[in-house]
């Protein structure tokens, strides 16, 4: 069948997004014969006439959109970028009669109710490389999608719950052309590489386990080192690995370096670590096979925050984790995430002063915690009254504790942004 995969997102925040997992799907669907075109909407400028002609120029069968982001995340002046989104379904309702099928990061925590709101008949929840190939086969015979794991109907709601997909190396990693879908300067953008799926940490407020599944499933490390050296040969050469927890589990993050460190790579990367398990050893084989920056996401300092929020570190962990990386000249991308439960102004003063103190190389803090359904956080802010019981939370909603300022505690960071350009 002839497909079209349109990545609706076209949000770029510090670098540009690319759709890796739609890239994943295409490469499935291109093994089992279809036809299959990707359109990068954050890569085009004038974007209802790069939707026309790409729909004119290969005549779909079927038109797969990924949704990818709900929100800014921001609880001022909040940017609700599903409307745009959804303007682009709607745009492709209008130039062709194919069915539509919605999946994607943002699909997934919220199938029925943005199936509902959109034009598109068909959505897929959690992976799609298998299931999707599926769905095509089921239209190409005219057959009921009856079954099928994850595939939500328009009007007819959830066919059959999510399957995780237990080995990724089943569905290899895409072509580099599936992702360089415009003329562009591999060396100049940051690829995305992920080499596993799922986090069972369960932080309070975090959406991927819903996403991902609470289980982390693996890729070998042969089959991402074979994959990174295809995006070297393509000119790229800086990357960032996606992974919510790399350094998670150890044994994995460590034979993933040093399968690194055999193929002599040589290229720079970023990564997201937990401050919880990360030893000399590690950090130093990461530094060896190019990690110039780590992202850590530890959001507050104060030990009954970190309590609620489930976490499994705490703050010695947390500075541990900073020297770590700075002896092996590894810069640090830190975030905070104030207003959580339990949160005082005196918990948020401890936090900034804490993480000043680590003396990172950027610091990122979100004010407000987005609410995302199917999270502890979202059951404790309807007991509170913070949310209806029936509000499915597509439109932002966001937690701040009972009695915390919101004001006082912007008026605070600000103090701090002034002073600290980083």
């Amino acid at each position: 069948m002839r497909v079209l995969l349109i990545s609706a997102n076209r949000t770029e925040v510090n670098m540009r997004t690319m759709p890796l997992g739609l890239a994943c799907v295409a490469q499935a669907a291109g093994r089992e014969g279809h036809e299959v075109k990707i359109l990068d909407l954050v890569q085009e400028k004038d974007v209802p006439g790069s939707i026309a002609s790409a729909i004119a120029d290969l005549d779909p069968e079927v038109i797969g959109i990924s949704i990818r982001n709900i929100d800014d995340q921001e609880m001022r002046n909040t940017r609700f970028l599903f409307e745009a989104d959804n303007a682009v379904v709607s745009m492709v309702r209008k130039l062709s009669k194919a069915p539509i099928v919605l999946g994607g990061a943002g699909y997934s925590i919220y199938p029925r109710a943005i199936l509902a709101a959109s034009e598109a008949d068909i959505g897929i929840e959690g992976e799609g490389e298998a299931v999707f190939n599926v769905v095509l086969e089921r239209l190409r015979n005219n057959e009921t999608l009856e079954g099928l794991p994850g595939v939500h109907v328009k009007g007819g709601g959830l066919v059959a719950e999510k399957v995780l997909i237990r080995a990724p190396d089943a569905f290899p990693l895409p072509d580099p052309d599936l992702l360089f879908t415009a003329p562009c300067d591999a060396g100049d953008l940051w690829i995305p590489v992920q080499t596993r799926r799922g986090c069972p940490m369960r932080c309070s407020y975090c959406s991927t386990g819903l996403i991902e599944g609470t289980i982390i499933r693996k890729r070998s490390p042969k089959s991402v080192v074979e994959w990174i050296a295809k995006l070297k040969r393509r000119g790229a050469d800086r990357l960032y690995f996606t992974d919510n927890t790399f350094n998670l589990p150890p044994s994995y993050a460590m034979a993933l370096c040093r399968a690194m460190a055999c193929a002599s790579l040589k290229v720079r990367w970023r990564c997201i670590l937990y401050p919880y398990r990360l030893d000399e050893s590690l950090v130093g084989a990461m530094a060896e096979v190019g990690c110039s920056e780590a992202s850590i996401g530890f959001e507050s300092a104060n030990e009954r925050v970190l309590k609620e929020m489930n976490k499994r570190f705490r703050r010695k962990d947390v500075a541990e984790t900073c020297s770590l990386l700075k002896r092996n000249g590894i810069r640090q991308m830190v975030f905070l995430l104030l207003g959580g439960p339990c949160e005082t102004i005196e918990s948020v003063r401890e936090s900034l002063a804490f993480a000043d103190s680590l003396e990172p190389e950027f610091m990122r803090v979100t004010i407000g915690i987005r609410i995302y359904p199917g999270t502890a956080l979202a059951e404790q802010a309807r007991k509170e009254g913070v949310i209806a019981p029936d509000d499915d939370l597509l439109l932002p909603r966001f937690y701040i504790a009972p009695g915390l300022d919101g004001d006082e505690v912007r008026e605070l960071a600000a103090i701090y942004m002034a002073k600290r350009p980083h």
